[in-house]
């Protein structure tokens, strides 16, 4: 079985590719079998000095290999489902696309999808793509650049945005209702979130992931397929943090905003000033702290 994307499909096409890839449909000698995002398990809980045998359910996370015209560009650890978004978001916050087009996107890299499990996605864009160099921002927290290089760095391949902020209204109206729409954590408690929502605060996109920044490229990659970027009207709201690359990937996709349910790091703040992007923190039901 081959699941491919191109770029002349239709969205309704899309819509139902994206509901079958979600749910990682496999084939088996005629008969399809389907592994979700979300699995099954025992659990003992204890409560009270009491112990009980309960199920639960857990979220999956599995390694996935993103290739660019068939290069390895990166590795991680993600909740499948959306992999195509994922993949194009991460080429796209990375700088690896530029200004060129995807014509293609595809399991699997260098063997079929079945083999590789549903784990490794080719963004195609006929070569056209530069070649890949080093990330737009640091891997880790201990990879030893400083603050300051690292904003240099941005600089170099983004230009500071010039969006209207957003009201703190409708901030703060994100910021209350966005539980309602985070289904696998409801169901897990194990995932982080990101949304894009327009100016009236209104859902565009909701992405959940074990990872929160394959959450964001999922929702980057989604606008990008969708030909929604740069984002300029449109805000983003993440759960966790605001660290350094949340910043630089709502910078690169040219959001207004960036609001996250916990605090910003001082680099954070730094890179959103540098950026002219509206940064806001603590963005629990009707408050939120502003830093730039």
């Amino acid at each position: 079985m081959i699941f491919v994307y191109q770029s002349n499909v239709k969205s309704d096409f899309l819509t139902v590719l994206t509901i079958v890839l979600s749910m990682k449909c496999h084939v088996f000698g005629g008969k399809m079998t389907t592994r979700g995002r979300t699995a099954k398990v025992f659990t003992e809980r204890i409560e009270a000095g009491e112990s009980y045998r309960v199920p639960d359910e857990v979220i999956v996370e599995e390694p996935i290999s993103i290739r660019l015209d068939g290069e390895l560009v990166g590795t991680t650890m993600r909740t499948p489902g959306n992999d195509f978004e994922l993949a194009v978001g991460f080429c796209f916050t990375e700088g690896l696309l530029q200004e060129t087009q995807v014509k293609s996107i595809r399991y699997c890299g260098n063997s079929s999808a079945l083999e590789a499990e549903f784990n490794d996605v080719t963004v195609d864009t006929d070569g056209l793509a530069p070649k890949p160099v080093a990330r737009l921002g640091p891997a880790s927290s201990s990879c030893g650049i400083c603050g300051v290089e690292a904003i240099e760095n941005l600089l170099k391949f983004l230009k500071p945005l010039e969006p209207e902020p957003f009201g703190i209204e409708t901030l703060t109206s994100v910021a209350e209702g966005i539980q309602t729409e985070q289904d696998l954590f409801c169901a897990t408690g194990a995932v982080h979130a990101a949304m894009a929502f327009d100016r009236s605060g209104k859902s565009v996109a909701m992405r959940e992931d074990i990872g929160r920044h394959n959450a964001v490229d999922k929702i980057v990659g989604y606008l990008h397929l969708e030909d929604l970027l740069p984002a300029n009207n449109l805000g983003l709201w993440v759960s966790g943090r605001a660290s350094f690359e949340m910043v630089q990937k709502a910078w690169a996709a040219g959001f207004a905003c960036l609001i996250a349910v916990s605090g910003p790091s001082a680099l954070a703040i730094d890179t959103a000033k540098a950026a002219g992007l509206q940064l806001g923190g603590f963005a629990r039901g009707n408050r939120i702290n502003l830093y730039s």
